[in-house]
């Protein structure tokens, strides 16, 4: 017989105390060794283990965690992972206070588990036999499970037989070359924002301007091209999707929009359902599409769950196959998995179960046929709408793979991020990680490496067998790479001990860094070490010109290889079937990318000793994290990474709107120089349009901006009292920008207790335990609770209302004095450049803060000399006003007793 979880004995800690509830549901308070005692004798009902084990000090805790629990009654279903989340989710009424919660988590776990008894149980299929497999496991939870499970009357189907198959299809022809009326878009903006909808004339004019992208191409290579900034509040989303819709239905065309951030794709998926209302539909017309390292492998879950894994682990990986057996595309990351999850496993597997190493073996897979990720690529030719991501729309542009026709119409939403995103897209690296990831990919695993990680000759066997000239440009490839690095490489270099060509290159890297980067102090503090490459020593030259030849021995027999499966394609032999083809073509697209590297590489090798590239920065580094060396090498970026984003991705398309909330880097700045650097767009030849609606937001009563002018710059305890005093005042809804994660840590441990206590909880990125879009998740759902994190918390957070109405900045977030920052700066001048990198991260910041018309925010920035050439980073009218902390201290508490007092706080200070 089961367990009456109501007889269980549970745990609740936090920074303002430990409660246990014994089996009677008496509640005590405990000090810390108790609960320690407690917990390690007997298994507790808890909420969270790791974030509980933190609190406790007690890392190795374990128990009955109700949310793993929830993870296995209702995988791809989304809970807030705190007290008041479950109680929503499981319809019970949410503990008044900290010290309610030990005796309300019984609760929730007989709760949860009647949901077993129920006819209507949605997620049944499939849990008897995961029951099974956790029980072998020992997982806290079997004996209450176990008991209430009943064995299925037939063959139920399991995670790999539940799973479709996807379907080669006929590729999507080109688009009808239409021309829509902004007539008809304006009325399709009405039916999208609902009957009886205010009409809100600045997102009109909005749609009708972005519905000039849809117009034919005049010329061959210039693209109908809008740049647009549309301010926070005027519903671009809807504005874009209107006259997109309209096209897609008039031209048989697809769209293709494209985010920075996970959360905007998230965002974007639940704003399409207006366009497809019907379940089905919606998921066949909008696919969303990332990285395949996002994706669950079914592969390497299969290992997992026959062995690979092993003790928590091994509970993870059948967390997991419940969740993929419900999943609406496999994403793990951003996706319906919940995000807490994998954190409540220490040592996680979840990247193991991703494609993260490049160890796909595309058609061999016996899961080849319902990969997700395979099903993604496939869905998305077929789609109306692809919702990608900054990188992986650039890599499609650079790289083309998927079959059928390319959307030729891009929407680029977060377009300030263009920049940083082609960036890194663009840039190369030799560097030793880099360098043993292509030795891997051509040798296969080495010593005692494990995986399923194959060579090259492994990969191609029959290619090898069936070409002779393929398997000589194999064999000539697996002879080559031996000169990359290999395992041990970073000891070797500390020993002045570098084995083949590359290892002494990167030991005359680290040689002449260590020489002339001259700032130890940093060096002391952990951080990166870099110098510019010029005027190289002899040491550096002889060894770049012998790299040079070992990486052009390799891209040799690379080059032939390539031919020769490019002949095998159109000219197939009798053994070439579908699945032979498929492992071909993936080898093909994963060689081209190996050869690119290799070509970079050569070209940043020519550099040393060699002129310079006036489009290029090239520098010397050592990457370090806590003192510790992890990478070296050579660098290269491109000095405007705006001009390959103009060639590879704008002129191929027929339109292009790029658009943002302060793509003009501040709310007051008038022209679009700065827009046309960062977009890319001053590398059109004309034709090239721009268009700005404000803010409907009355942003002169809604908000204000606060300069205390008394918190000198590297003072961590006055930094750390601040941020106490303004988060007690506002009574919390605060969140707290840092952009050092060192200070955001020291602040954290000094203030989270002495809130905790006023009744007010304090989460932080790189402090506790959970992903960013769970500590978002919870943020958004407690109007006491204050957030403090770094540059992911500036973009793509929306928590409209109470829950934000206070914006935190530790200071001016001045740019790190980098080689490739002060290359940039000297190249679009100078402060101007530093001026428009601050004010565009002020104004994201900002933007947090009024999300909708009824919000009301103080935006505080702890900076005695913030100059004044910056505030146009704030948009025009919002007062701004200078104070010391005890007078900003006392208007915020001013402004938050106004607010409790009216629905919409009326407050205007004087």
């Amino acid at each position: 017989m089961a367990p009456d979880p109501l007889s269980l004995p549970a745990i609740h800690a936090s920074h303002v105390g430990i409660w246990i509830a014994d089996t009677h549901g008496r509640v005590q308070r405990v000090g810390r060794g108790e609960a320690i005692a407690a917990v390690a004798a007997t298994p507790y009902l808890l909420l969270n283990a790791t974030l509980t084990g933190d609190r406790l000090g007690y890392p190795e805790l374990s128990g009955l965690d109700l949310l793993e629990l929830f993870a296995f009654l209702y995988p791809a279903r989304f809970a807030v992972p705190t007290p008041a989340g479950i109680a929503a989710a499981a319809r019970l009424t949410p503990p008044k206070d900290e010290a309610g919660i030990a005796a309300f988590l019984p609760k929730a776990a007989a709760a949860m588990l009647d949901s077993l008894d129920g006819p209507d149980w949605p997620e049944r299929e499939g849990a008897w036999h995961g029951m099974q497999a956790l029980a072998r496991q020992r997982w806290p939870w079997a004996p209450l499970v176990q008991p209430r499970l009943s064995a299925p009357d037939a063959n139920e189907r399991w995670l790999f037989a539940r799973l479709p198959e996807w379907e080669e299809q006929t590729p999507r022809p080109a688009p009808r070359q239409v021309t829509i009326d902004p007539a008809d878009v304006s009325a399709r903006l009405d039916r999208l924002t609902g009957d009886g909808a205010e009409r809100r004339a600045g997102q009109q004019d909005y749609a009708r301007a972005t519905a000039a992208i849809f117009a034919p191409r005049e010329r061959k290579e210039a693209p109908q091209m809008l740049v647009a900034e549309a301010g926070t509040g005027i519903g671009k989303t809807l504005g874009y999707l209107a006259p997109a819709k309209q096209w897609i239905d008039q031209s048989a065309g697809s769209v293709c929009i494209s985010t920075f951030t996970k959360a905007l794709q998230r965002q974007l998926s639940r704003e399409t359902e207006k366009l497809y209302p019907d379940a089905a539909t919606h998921r066949e017309k909008v696919v969303v599409r990332k990285g395949r390292e996002n994706y669950l492998c079914l592969l390497n879950l299969e290992d997992a769950l026959q062995g690979g894994f092993s003790g928590r682990a091994a509970i993870l990986a059948q967390l997991v196959a419940r969740w993929a057996a419900y999943t609406r595309d496999g994403d793990m990351i951003g996706g319906d998995l919940p995000g807490w999850l994998p954190a409540l496993f220490r040592r996680n597997g979840t990247t193991a179960l991703t494609d993260r190493r490049g160890e796909c073996i595309y058609a061999g897979c016996p899961h080849f046929r319902k990969c997700f990720i395979e099903r993604s690529a496939r869905a998305a030719t077929q789609a109306d709408i692809i919702i990608a991501n900054h990188a992986l729309t650039m890599v499609q542009a650079a790289r083309p793979r998927d079959a059928g026709a390319a959307a030729t119409r891009l929407i680029f939403d977060e377009g300030h991020h263009l920049w940083d995103a082609a960036d890194s897209m663009f840039a190369a690296a030799l560097t030793g990680q880099e360098a043993v990831e292509i030795r891997r990919w051509v040798l296969g695993p080495e010593g005692k490496s494990r995986g399923r990680r194959r060579g090259l000759a492994a990969r191609l066997a029959d290619v090898a067998s069936y070409d002779e000239a393929g398997d000589r440009a194999i064999q000539a490839a697996i002879a080559a790479a031996a000169e990359l690095p290999g395992d041990g490489w970073l000891g070797r270099l500390s020993e002045n001990d570098p084995w083949g060509a590359i290892e002494r290159l990167l030991a005359a890297v680290r040689g002449q860094v260590y020489a002339r980067a001259v700032d130890t102090r940093t060096a002391d503090a952990g951080y990166g070490l870099e110098t510019e490459l010029a005027d190289p020593d002899a040491a550096l030259v002889a060894a770049a010109a012998a790299a040079s030849d070992a990486v052009e021995a390799l891209l040799r027999p690379l080059l032939a290889l390539g031919k020769r499966l490019e002949v095998l394609i159109e000219d197939p032999p009798d053994w070439l079937d579908g699945q032979a083809r498929a492992r071909v073509d993936g080898a093909r697209h994963s060689l081209g990318r190996r050869i690119d590297t290799l070509g970079s590489w050569l070209s940043l090798l020519g550099r040393v000793g060699g002129p310079a590239d006036p489009d290029f920065v090239d520098w010397l580094a050592i990457d370090r994290y806590d003192g510790r060396e992890f990478d070296a090498g050579l660098h290269r970026h491109w000095l405007d990474p705006a001009r390959p984003i103009a060639d590879i991705v704008y002129r191929p398309a027929q339109g292009v709107l790029v658009t943002s909330a302060t793509l003009r880097s501040g709310y007051g700045a008038q022209g679009w120089t700065e827009a046309d650097i960062r977009t890319g767009a001053r590398h059109m030849d004309g034709g090239v349009r721009h268009f700005a609606v404000p803010s409907p937001f009355d942003y002169a009563r809604q908000s204000e901006v606060i300069i205390v002018t008394d918190i000198a710059r590297g003072d961590l305890p006055a930094l750390a009292g601040a941020y106490s005093r303004l988060i007690e005042a506002s009574g919390g809804g605060a969140l707290g920008l840092f952009s050092a994660i060192r200070r955001l840590r020291i602040v954290h441990a000094r203030i989270a207790d002495r809130l905790a206590r006023a009744g007010l909880p304090l989460y932080a990125q790189h402090v506790d335990p959970l992903d960013t879009g769970t500590l978002v998740d919870i943020f958004r759902a407690d109007p006491h609770a204050s957030l403090l994190g770094t540059d992911a918390l500036r973009d793509g957070v929306d928590v409209p209302g109470e829950s934000l109405r206070q914006v935190i900045m530790e200071g001016v977030p001045w740019p790190r004095p980098t080689i490739l920052h002060a290359a940039r700066r000297a190249a679009q001048g100078g402060s101007a450049y530093d001026d428009m990198v601050i004010r565009g991260r002020i104004g994201q910041a900002f933007g947090r803060l009024i999300r909708r018309a009824d919000d009301f925010g103080q935006f505080v920035m702890l900076s005695p000399s913030f100059p004044s050439r910056l505030l146009s980073a704030f948009p025009e009218g919002t007062p701004i006003r200078r104070l010391p902390l005890d007078e900003a201290v006392n208007h915020v508490a001013a402004a938050n007793v106004e607010r409790r007092k009216t629905a919409f706080p009326a407050f205007s200070p004087s």
